[in-house]
């Protein structure tokens, strides 16, 4: 399975550059913790399926098309949180997002879909009252879109933590790291809702958080992906930190290229770093983390 990207949006902002190595076949990914490049394989006779992350799906939604009718499955991971501009900077407009998930669902069918709420951050501008009347409000509209909602709360990363504080000093806010009872509380009301709405409550790799009837997420999901693709997809379980359960796979994607701007961002050191690399990528490039040039590979024609 290839997981395109928990260290960036590519449906997003590299759609060009992901159908471009589909064809080619492979791409090169950059060492996140140093060292050599390493080549993947991405070939559709290669790959049981893909499993997206984005907060904008719009500009994609042509590519999983045409990955659709070349029958491979994939997966949607689809950000809506609805957070103020002050914490989300760049995404779409809430309205908007929904509609784009309400499309992806009767486009490809709701099992393709899982919706995010994550991560949750408690702040003088998302307090308590505004988690439950925003998620409520957010999940009422999912209701038949999808059957999983995963959250979990804001991590105090040093990138994280760096980011919020500079973005709360800016615009007035203030922010605080979620204690055991406040994600208690939160979760209990948002697995209410949820099933009330058709749709089972995960909690991503925060077991300290989990109570019933909340349950762990597994993100990147051989049995979902098996119901997508209609036939048995086997893969081990390998997390890739504490607490998380997903199944194997490689993932695609370089940090600080994704231009979104959230401030609570894990991924990019910073914004205007990731803004930049974002206008000198080359979509022909074997990689997302510099504007290489591609080398000579055979093509699988996807179009």
């Amino acid at each position: 399975m290839i997981s395109a990207s928990y260290r960036t949006d590519i449906p997003a902002f590299y759609g060009d550059w992901f159908m471009g190595r589909l064809n080619a076949g492979t791409c090169r990914v950059a060492n996140p913790y140093g060292g050599r490049d390493f080549m993947v394989s991405i070939a559709p006779d290669e790959v049981d399926g893909f499993v997206f992350w984005t907060r904008n799906p719009a500009p994609f939604v042509a590519a999983l098309n045409k990955i659709s009718h070349h029958g491979i499955p994939f997966v949607v991971h689809f950000t809506v949180v609805g957070y103020p501009q002050e914490i989300d900077r760049s995404v779409p407009r809430l309205e908007t997002q929904i509609e784009s998930f309400i499309r992806i669902a009767r486009d490809f069918g709701p099992h393709v879909l899982v919706w995010r709420y994550d991560p949750v951050v408690l702040s003088s501008l998302t307090t308590f009252d505004f988690h439950t009347q925003n998620f409520c409000r957010i999940c009422t509209q999912l209701a038949g879109s999808t059957d999983e909602v995963v959250i979990s709360f804001v991590n105090p990363y040093r990138k994280s933590r760096r980011n919020l504080d500079a973005a709360a000093r800016q615009s007035g806010f203030a922010w605080r790291q979620t204690s055991e009872s406040d994600a208690a509380v939160l979760t209990q009301e948002f697995a209410t809702i949820a099933t009330s709405n058709g749709m089972r409550l995960t909690i991503c790799a925060q077991p300290q958080y989990l109570i019933t009837p909340a349950s762990p997420a597994k993100c990147i999901d051989a049995d979902r992906l098996s119901r997508v693709a209609e036939r048995e997809i086997l893969a081990r379980q390998k997390g890739n930190r504490p607490g998380c359960l997903c199944d194997e796979s490689r993932d695609i994607g370089a940090y600080d290229t994704c231009a979104h701007g959230c401030t609570y961002c894990y991924a990019v050191n910073d914004r205007s770093r990731a803004t930049a690399a974002l206008k000198q990528h080359n979509p022909e490039s074997e990689t997302l983390s510099f504007a290489a040039p591609t080398s000579t590979a055979s093509r699988t024609n996807i179009r």
